[in-house]
């Protein structure tokens, strides 16, 4: 389509003033840097300083100098035009056209006779009497259309019939209807008639919007242009308009952290508005490995492909800021990279982006020692304390890839557990993790089948498990987990015998052997929201065991826990809720123990009742006191809906626990580097008290 060769200021492209950015988005680390303004990724990273006369419709012209200039070549025609009496016409200097553009002062000259009297204004200007002023279009007839006559009419500031005008009024008259936005040229034309000088503005309007021609706009969506075009079509195009509907193209990159900007606009014949739209696309990405204490580079251990596959930013893709700190965030969470910062730098001429991504390794591992407590000791919490030890490898072969080796012991517990995990498996386009897991267990048996006789053996569970399970983000903030485990288990007492019935002869194994077998398939959902111990959070889980062998136990158990956390002034409500169901052969010991520090408090653990149902309610409200220490007060309440007869010997009722049951109270948390430290006194339904120490957040 050929383009308009009649348009005075828009017939070929103009470009648009540069447009600041919203402030920066960093990334974290003293090298993190991130351009202020678009100009960086179009223009190799140098922020010029703005032209002068900047206009501030980019369209109209392409700068104030240039569009002064023109009017005053106008005004000039328009002087020369103005029709004095033979000899007058050469006392009126050019220096007078001048003097408004170049500061220079008017000269006094001789005074035009008649009507054509010369006034002097404060600056001393020539003024010529205009006894008419009309709008016309370029041959000098009236516009077809009337509201673009009263829009030129309206812009009219100083040019009013019967008024003695100067040069630089009747320039800045042309001035103004130009910005109206509604025309592209305007000629002041002075017509000797019998009742003085008349003032004709020739305007021509600018063309009727008729479609919409956009290049280079990959990830602009295109209903965005189509709403902000909408109202236009079929009028005149107006420049202003125009000039707010880049603006608004560039807000939308700018909101969402892309390299792009308008860089051009040209109208063609048709009136097809044809919008050029520059996006900076990611030229190449390049890892740098600085050492920890100098900061200087370094050769990393970690394989570049490791890293490269982590990034959502890819060679290509318009750069995007905030999917530059959702990647660096990501390196942070592999748990190898003691710092990520990411810098954006020009690459060359291109007009494209180069990504450099300086990265601190954390070490690779070694030992480590700590301690916890055993939920499953009724005798105190002194004498639930546990300690352990551990050598752990984050990074093995440089491909992110944990081995982790653990021996937790304590009074009663003990816990040796070899672990595997491949968090993304070479190859997998779905970020498949792998977890390889070896593991024997002693734990107290207490939480169903303590029998409270001090002087009679303590039962104790005893479990040998290996097993394999795959996971993968299934959708944001979602995750699956999909894996097959075997269990051999059974119970003992203090001495280390196999035991297959309690102090009240209910069973303790679901086979009638001194262990039970069984292959569990397990189905696992997970939600969580920002990773907040208040944030939301879903936790779906259904277990299969598959009867491989006439011995092997066949059950089906379904696991769901939920909580929301809510902001009620300075306070903030904590609810959870849990609850369980499971059929089928299942060992006794497996049965689901209700009461206890992350159960139901006020009571001791499993004292409320196990069944093969249960339901768990808690509703906390927390409130920060001063420095980590935070006051909270809790209730809580839990039932088995019943089940407790249903577990085979039916080990609740034997020793008369009430199935239901309901706690409150209060409690300080103090926050530690092992974690929250809690340490809250309950009353229970019985009006029964105790106290309750744990560490960490309740399961």
């Amino acid at each position: 389509m050929a383009r308009n060769r009649d348009a005075c200021f828009v017939s070929s492209s103009v470009k648009v003033s540069r447009c600041s950015l919203s402030p920066s988005l960093g990334f974290g680390g003293d090298d993190s840097v991130v351009p202020q303004n678009l100009c960086f990724c179009l223009e190799r990273g140098e922020a010029a300083a703005p032209l002068p006369f900047a206009s501030r419709l980019p369209f109209a012209r392409q700068n104030l100098s240039f569009h002064l200039q023109r009017a005053r070549d106008l005004v000039h025609r328009f002087v020369s035009s103005v029709p004095f009496p033979c000899g007058i016409g050469s006392s009126i200097p050019l220096s007078i056209l001048c003097s408004p553009l170049s500061g220079g002062q008017a000269r006094a000259e001789p005074e035009p006779p008649g009507n054509y009297a010369r006034r002097h204004g404060k600056e001393d200007e020539e003024r010529i009497l205009i006894s008419e002023v009309l709008i016309r279009n370029k041959d000098g007839d009236e516009l077809e259309r009337e509201d673009l006559a009263a829009e030129a009419s309206a812009a009219l500031k100083s040019c009013r019939p019967n008024s003695a005008l100067t040069l630089s009024e009747v320039q800045e008259d042309v001035h103004r209807i130009i910005e109206s936005g509604y025309f592209f040229s305007c000629m002041p034309v002075a017509v000797d008639t019998r009742d003085g000088i008349r003032l004709v503005f020739q305007v021509e309007p600018n063309q009727e919007f008729q479609g919409l021609v956009c290049e280079g706009a990959s990830v602009l969506p295109s209903k965005f242009l189509e709403d902000a075009f909408r109202g236009g079509y079929g009028k005149v195009v107006n420049v202003r308009h125009l000039n707010d509907v880049v603006n608004s193209v560039n807000g939308w990159y700018a909101e969402h952290g892309l390299f792009g900007l308008v860089s051009g606009v040209e109208i063609l014949s048709g009136g097809i508005i044809r919008l050029k739209i520059s996006e900076a696309v990611v030229n190449d990405i390049t890892l740098r490995f600085l050492d920890r204490k100098t900061g200087e580079p370094t050769t990393g251990k970690t394989k570049t492909e490791t890293v490269l596959r982590q990034l959502t930013t890819k060679k290509g893709q318009v750069y995007s800021l905030l999917q530059g700190k959702r990647d660096a965030e990501t390196i942070l969470t592999m748990g190898i990279m003691e710092d990520c910062s990411i810098i954006p730098q020009p690459a060359g001429d291109t007009g494209k982006v180069d990504v450099i991504m300086n990265l601190v390794e954390r070490p690779n591992g070694g030992l480590s020692a700590g301690g916890g407590i055993s939920s499953g000791i009724t005798g105190g919490p002194l004498s639930g304390l546990i300690g352990s030890i551990a050598y752990s490898h984050r990074n093995l072969f440089g491909r992110n890839q944990k081995v982790n080796f653990s021996m937790e012991k304590g009074q009663i517990d003990s816990i040796i557990r070899m672990n595997y995990t491949d968090p993304w498996i070479e190859g997998d386009d779905k970020r498949t993790s792998r977890s390889i897991m070896v593991q024997t267990s002693t734990t107290p048996g207490t939480l169903v089948h303590g029998n409270g006789q001090s002087d009679h053996a303590n039962v104790t569970i005893g479990r040998a498990t290996a097993g394999i399970e795959f996971g993968r983000p299934l959708r944001p903030k979602w995750s699956g987990t999909a894996g097959i485990l075997f269990q051999h288990a059974g119970a003992r007492d203090d001495r280390g015998n196999p035991m297959i019935k309690d102090f009240y002869s209910s069973p303790l194994t679901a086979s009638g052997n001194n262990y039970d077998d069984m292959l569990i398939a397990k189905l696992e959902s997970v939600y969580s929201g920002s990773g907040d111990h208040g944030s939301p959070m879903f936790v779906f889980c259904i277990e299969q065991g598959l009867p491989v062998f006439p011995d092997w136990l066949c059950f089906n158990r379904v696991n769901a826990r939920a909580r929301k956390g809510v902001e009620i002034g300075p306070t903030r409500l904590l609810l959870s809720l849990s609850g369980g169901h499971v059929v089928g052969s299942f060992s006794p010991h497996e049965a689901f123990a209700i009461g206890g520090t992350n159960s139901v408090r006020g009571y001791e653990e499993g004292a409320v009742g196990s069944g093969r149902s249960y339901v768990v309610g808690s509703a906390e409200m927390s409130f920060s006191m001063f420095g980590p220490v935070e006051g909270v007060a809790f209730a809580d309440y839990g039932t088995d809906l019943g089940s407790g007869p249903t577990v085979p010997g039916d080990p609740a009722g034997a020793r008369g626990k009430p199935g239901t049951g309901y706690g409150y109270g209060a409690g300080i948390r103090i926050d530690s580097p092992l974690g929250p430290l809690r340490l809250e006194y309950a009353l229970n339904d019985r009006r029964a008290a105790r106290f309750h120490f744990g560490v960490g957040h309740r399961s």
